[in-house]
Order: structure tokens, then C-alpha cells, then sequence
């Protein structure tokens, strides 16, 4: 198993307060309406995107379908996808970790003597900090999505892997506006905060020396790098800058283009409501001969950073069949009244708490799969059908499971177990087993309960019966009908 490095501990460090992030964000009222409002304004226009519940229960079997496919397969189509992007001219290179991840593109950027950056929005680069690594290289990297560019302002990650700022209302951010873009007339006029983000863009995209996005499709068949977007910042820093850099995780590889369009048409509609995303770009190669844009060399750095982790296992492969789509947070009632930041990792809710743990260890991470209500509401709206509630019973048992000789499915397995826990356990199950022992434990129960802890009375308090009331149902009943009687004799 690897080791994580630094920029890995940072997030396992915050993971490990969980519970006081939590005790923070539950007592801010701002953030639970802010979550509230745009978790119901998400939630009905999903509804409404999907007018017939035939229709999508059909493309999600399809899906699903199709991303098991591809990850059976996932070791022959990676190689597929290098073949493929080398022969039409995109450099391909492999890192296990996201320190690697982070070396291999601050070389590419000094080998071009690179000193500005502007980055399309990506989840992948978020999960490497790839910016505070470039930042303490001297080098300027700007987030060009809008969310991602109030986030940056705000010196905060994203709390939603579709919405990085939906944790924010638009006087929070015309209040940051106001506090860190001189000349700026505050407003909270939401057409005036935008434009006066592609103000401060539109300049940076023609000065910019490097363009960084991510990837929602790698197509192994033919090579093809798939970008989904809705502002167009991504066309932007794949085309203008000479040199584009892309980083996705090896899991987002699929084997033929005719699978792209099913997946797409779910993607959109279980994130934004959407019938479709404002651009769709397809990448194939550099700059070609005689072309008047794009950029002259095209690279992809493929991640793993505990992905293999999760693929070695069957059953917990399926968390790598996530689209990130996001559709569990914004039906999460956990994640609905905490946000994003109280969980400590760069990818939070239901999602998060399935993939975090293969990333950076249960050892970190260990509270996480418990945070959950178990509700089965992640599972119902995932496009692509992850069992989420089932793989989060499975990361609690890996993080109680005795430490053994055996190799460990994985890292930092057995971190949440307690001895005292476990003998509790074990002697409940010795008294379960013998109808003597059962009956002898009832008898002891029921006549020393006495000396019950005094600070449970008022857990049993709530649950003692309440008492009957002076006259019964079907007393009541007799009474006023022997009165409407009377009332006719008379």
C-alpha cells in the first residue's frame, strides 16, 4: 500500500475534525438556507428533467450497463486510450499519486517557462491542490469557472462537485467582490457579479501561457478528450493558451464514442436539469497544420491515486462507475443541512464518503461511511446505480475488521475498531447462543436495572408508555351517543 504524502494529510487532517465541522455548519443558519433553497431548486428541476420514469429507469440500466463494461475492461482500454492519443498526437503520462500527479505538470509548464495559468474547472486538479503547488512555484494559476473563481477569491475549496460556490448567496458575493476586486461597485445584481468575472477573465485567457482542464470522457476507441461545460471557459483554456494540460482519473475512460451520448444525456440532466450542456468539447489532437487555433501541444496526465484500490475489489469498484453528476449530494439530507466543507475532503456527501476512504485511508476517513442515515435516497437518483448505502455498510465493516496477517483490501483497514466495542459484542453474541445464558441475562437485567446510569432517564424518559386516559375511546363514543339520545327523547 502507498503512503500518503502532504498534500494528501491535509485533507485527512481535516476529515479527522468531521464532527466539530459539523457542530459548526449545523448552528449557521445562512449556510443551512443557502444549502436548503438551492437543494430544493436542484431537486425539482432533475424532476422535471426526467418527465417520463420509464425513460429513465431504462437509461440508467443502460449506463450502469455501460460503465461496468468499461471498467471490466478498464486495464486494455487504458492502453487503447495512449495508443490511440499518441498516434494523434497527445502525450499521454501516468501518475499513481497526486504528489506525481503535481510534478509531472509544473515540468511541462517550466519546460515552456510557463508563469501564468488559467484552469477549467476540475475536480481531479482539487483533489491534487494542484493550485496552492503551483502557487509555491511562483506560478500564477487562475479558476476560470465562475464557481470555482468565487471559491479561489474566497480562499476556500469547492462544497460541491457541480457548484463549488453554491454555498454562497449573491450578497456574500458581492460583499467578496467588493473586498478583493479593486474598482468594483458593489452589487448584488447577479448579470453584474458575472460580467464582471469575464472582465477579469476574458484578459487572462489571452495572457495565460498554460491551460489546464479536466476530462468527463476519455474515449479509448479513437482517442477523443470529452469536456463537458456551460460557460465556455473550458473551450477557452483548451484552445487559446499553446499548451494544454489535462488530468482526469483512470476511471473515466470509455471504450467506444457510440457510449458517450447515453452517458452525456444522464449527466446533464442529473446535475443542472439540463437537456443538454451550453458546450460540449471534443479534443483529439494539438494544433494541426494550416488550423488558425488551438493549442500546440496537448498533454494528459491519467491519475490513480487509490482508484486501483478500489477497482482490485469487485464490489467496491462500483463507486469507481460515478459520473460526478452530484445528484446524491443535492438528495443527501445529511449533506442538505451541512454542506460541503464540514466533511473535511475535497469530495463530499454520499459520493465523497465512498471514494475519500480509497484516496486517503480509512485511517482518515473512518467517520465518514458512518455519517450517513442510511436513507437509500443516494442510491435512488445515482444515473449510473451505485449501491452507496450498501458500499458504505461494506468501508464500516473494512473499518472495524480485525487487522490479520492477510493483505488488506484496504488502506487503513480496521482504524475504527475498538476492543471494548468488540468484546461487548462478542459476549452479546456467547448470551444470543444459549437459551440459559438468555434467560439468565433477563432475569439479572429486570432486577438490577436499578442501577441504570441516572443520566439515561432521559433517553428512557421519552420512550416510557404514556398513561391511559380517564375514559377510553369507546367510552367517549357511548357517552355522547347516550346523550344525542336523550336530547331526542326530549
Amino acid at each position: 500500500m502507498k503512503q500518503f504524502n502532504e498534500a494528501e494529510s491535509k485533507y485527512a487532517a481535516s476529515a479527522k475534525a468531521f464532527r466539530d465541522n459539523v457542530t459548526r455548519d449545523l448552528g449557521n443558519e445562512e449556510l443551512r438556507s443557502n444549502f436548503r433553497g438551492a437543494m430544493d431548486y436542484l431537486m425539482a428541476k432533475r424532476k422535471d428533467a426526467f418527465s417520463s420514469a420509464d425513460e429513465l429507469e431504462v437509461l440508467r440500466e443502460q449506463c450502469k450497463l455501460i460503465k461496468q463494461r468499461c471498467l471490466a475492461k478498464l486495464p486494455h482500454l487504458l492502453e487503447q486510450l495512449e495508443d490511440k492519443l499518441e498516434s494523434n498526437g497527445i502525450k499521454v503520462h501516468w501518475a499513481e499519486t497526486i504528489t506525481e500527479a503535481n510534478e509531472i505538470i509544473a515540468q511541462l509548464i517550466a519546460q515552456k517557462k510557463g508563469k501564468t495559468v488559467v484552469k477549467g474547472k476540475s475536480m481531479v486538479s482539487e483533489e491534487t491542490a494542484l493550485n496552492d503547488y503551483l502557487e509555491e512555484r511562483n506560478v500564477e494559476c487562475l479558476e476560470s469557472d465562475m464557481g470555482e473563481y468565487i471559491v479561489q477569491l474566497a480562499k476556500q475549496h469547492p462544497s460541491h462537485i457541480i457548484m463549488p460556490a453554491i454555498h454562497q448567496n449573491k450578497q456574500q458575493v458581492a460583499q467578496l467582490f467588493a473586498d478583493n476586486i479593486e474598482g468594483f461597485e458593489y452589487s448584488t445584481d447577479v448579470d453584474t457579479l458575472i460580467q464582471q468575472g469575464r472582465t477579469i477573465l476574458r484578459d487572462k485567457f489571452c495572457q495565460a501561457d498554460v491551460g489546464i482542464s479536466g476530462v468527463n470522457f476519455a474515449v479509448a476507441e479513437t482517442g477523443t478528450l470529452c469536456l463537458v461545460e456551460n460557460e465556455g471557459n473550458g473551450r477557452m483554456c483548451t484552445t487559446i493558451p499553446d499548451l494544454h494540460i489535462a488530468i482526469t482519473g483512470i476511471e473515466k475512460v470509455v471504450e467506444h464514442l457510440s457510449d458517450v451520448p447515453p452517458l452525456l444525456s444522464l449527466l446533464t440532466r442529473s446535475a443542472t436539469g439540463q437537456a443538454i450542456s451550453t458546450y460540449f468539447n471534443m479534443i483529439n489532437s494539438p494544433r494541426k497544420e494550416g488550423e488558425k487555433d488551438g493549442p500546440k501541444e496537448v498533454h494528459l496526465v491519467l491519475l490513480d491515486n487509490g482508484r486501483s484500490q478500489a477497482f482490485a475489489d469487485e464490489e467496491l469498484r462500483q463507486t469507481l462507475q460515478c459520473i460526478r453528476c452530484g445528484a446524491c449530494m443535492n438528495h443527501c439530507p445529511v449533506y442538505t443541512r451541512i454542506g460541503g466543507h464540514a466533511y473535511g475532503t475535497v469530495y463530499p456527501g454520499p459520493i465523497g464518503k465512498i471514494i475519500s476512504p480509497h484516496m486517503l485511508g480509512l485511517d482518515a476517513t473512518s467517520n465518514l461511511p458512518t455519517a450517513s442515515t442510511l436513507c437509500g435516497a443516494c442510491g435512488e437518483v445515482c444515473p449510473v446505480k451505485i449501491p452507496i448505502p450498501k458500499i458504505l455498510l461494506r468501508l464500516r465493516e473494512e473499518s472495524v475488521k480485525p487487522k490479520s496477517d492477510k493483505p488488506q483490501v484496504m488502506q487503513g483497514q480496521g482504524a475504527g475498531r475498538s476492543h471494548v466495542e468488540a468484546l461487548i459484542w462478542k459476549v452479546w453474541s456467547q448470551v444470543h447462543k444459549s437459551s440459559t445464558l438468555y434467560a439468565l441475562s433477563m432475569w439479572g437485567l429486570t432486577r438490577f436495572r436499578f442501577l441504570m446510569p441516572k443520566k439515561l432517564g432521559g433517553w428512557t424518559s421519552v420512550r416510557t408508555a404514556p398513561k391511559p386516559a380517564a375514559k377510553t375511546l369507546h367510552e367517549r363514543l357511548k357517552s355522547k351517543q347516550e346523550k344525542q339520545s336523550d336530547h331526542g327523547r326530549g
